[in-house]
């Protein structure tokens, strides 16, 4: 007699005395559950879609500049304790994550033809869900911001409003696109710079060395993606001027990055 589950009830062999005429049990090797793996899919798909390196990385760089650049005088746990620091980081961190979901949405066409790969993994999450998260995400951005100000929750408003008017309609157009997304990036790093209170010209030039190059990288990125972004009538420097002249103003554009570097150099 046969049961339907993991462990069968077999009869032995014939020729084996030590066992003959009893019954004993086998077990079937157990596979990991396929709601464990479609989790476990869907996780590391969300992961992908709020880029999470990226948000782990400006995490960092945010709480590095507040400790080495905006106050080097305060003592390190001063610094990493400062609850209206880590609600500035957190308002950063949610806004951007939400950022780049509606981001995803509006280039969903074109990453499919650009990193199909990358796309295929994104769309595990149905979008109903990241818009869903997106909504989540923004607000839970404003809510950590009001607990640093008002001024910190319109600053934030703004940024939120500033993206996704990027995202929807500002990425198709000749240059502002690049100037825009590279001053986005930059942008969050206002925010604990306006909190600290420190305007001195150091801060100016690691913001205009960041500036340009997440500048020079959106131009590469241009390249890259040229075929997508002609199909789908994205009007980049690429197509417009055509790879030899974009790769002359990627020339000037790593000339100009030298100069916040010189200043930087001297000043120290």
């Amino acid at each position: 007699m046969y049961w339907d589950s993991p462990k069968i009830w077999r009869r032995p062999k014939r020729h084996s005395k030590a066992t003959d005429s009893k019954w004993f049990i086998t077990s079937s090797p157990m596979k990991p559950p396929k709601s464990l793996n479609s989790f476990l899919i869907s996780l590391f798909g969300l992961f992908a879609v709020v880029r999470g390196y990226n948000i782990a990385l400006l995490i960092a760089a945010q709480y590095l500049s507040s400790l080495y650049i905006l106050v080097p005088h305060r003592s390190f746990w001063s610094v990493m304790l400062d609850p209206h620091l880590f609600a500035l980081v957190l308002a950063t961190a949610f806004s951007t994550a939400a950022g780049f979901i509606i981001n995803n949405f509006y280039d969903a066409e074109r990453d499919r033809i650009n990193h199909p790969q990358k796309y295929l993994l994104e769309h595990l999450i149905s979008m109903r869900t990241q818009l869903l998260l997106y909504f989540l995400l923004n607000g839970a951005a404003l809510v950590a911001a009001g607990f640093v100000s008002f001024k910190a929750l319109l600053f934030f408003g703004f940024f939120i409003l500033a993206i996704w008017g990027y995202s929807s309609s500002l990425k198709r157009l000749f240059w502002i696109s690049n100037i825009i997304a590279s001053a986005l990036v930059v942008f969050p790093f206002f925010a604990i710079t306006l909190y600290f209170k420190n305007f001195q010209w150091l801060i100016v030039d690691h913001a205009l060395y960041l500036y340009f190059v997440i500048l020079i990288r959106d131009i590469v990125k241009d390249l890259v993606n040229y075929k997508g972004d002609w199909v789908t009538s994205f009007q980049t420097q690429p197509i417009v001027f055509g790879h030899k002249t974009t790769k002359i103003i990627l020339s000037i554009l790593i000339l100009l990055t030298y100069l916040p570097i010189y200043r930087l150099i001297d000043s120290g």
